[in-house]
């Protein structure tokens, strides 16, 4: 199985004060870590769910993004395109890890997500994948 869990799923904000304020006080949520106003992130009974800026977020997001968390993003790319996705943009997180946000055949934008440490990945962060 290439996907090991749901890692993830983020809203887009453009307060991120407001935003947390709002979680935190409407569902009770208290925050695993923040990363200042790029991204707040909760833990739920096993489960993440976050708040994420614009910059932090691939481009054009509407709504939810789903993350799955795998071992190896290059392989899931592979396949990606062979369904008729398409890969948008991969970016190298650094200690945290990697991720890859795609489209899949309906257009929905779905995210991946590998941690430091496992299968080595060359990241194209350059933007939209060319080819």
């Amino acid at each position: 199985m290439l996907t090991k869990r749901i890692q993830n799923s983020y809203y887009v904000v453009s307060d991120m004060e407001r935003a947390c304020n709002f979680y935190e006080g409407v569902l009770g949520l208290r925050f695993q870590f923040r990363d200042g106003d790029r991204w707040a992130q909760y833990h739920i009974n096993g489960m993440n769910f976050s708040l994420s800026s614009p910059t932090e977020a691939p481009a054009r997001i509407a709504g939810a993004v789903v993350v799955f968390e795998v071992q190896d993003i290059a392989s899931v790319k592979a396949k990606i395109k062979e369904m008729g996705g398409k890969v948008l943009v991969e970016r190298d997180m650094g200690m945290h890890g990697q991720t890859l946000a795609f489209l899949d055949s309906e257009e929905n934008l779905v995210q991946l997500f590998q941690r430091a440490g496992t299968v080595s990945v060359a990241p194209n962060d350059q933007g939209l994948d060319k080819s």
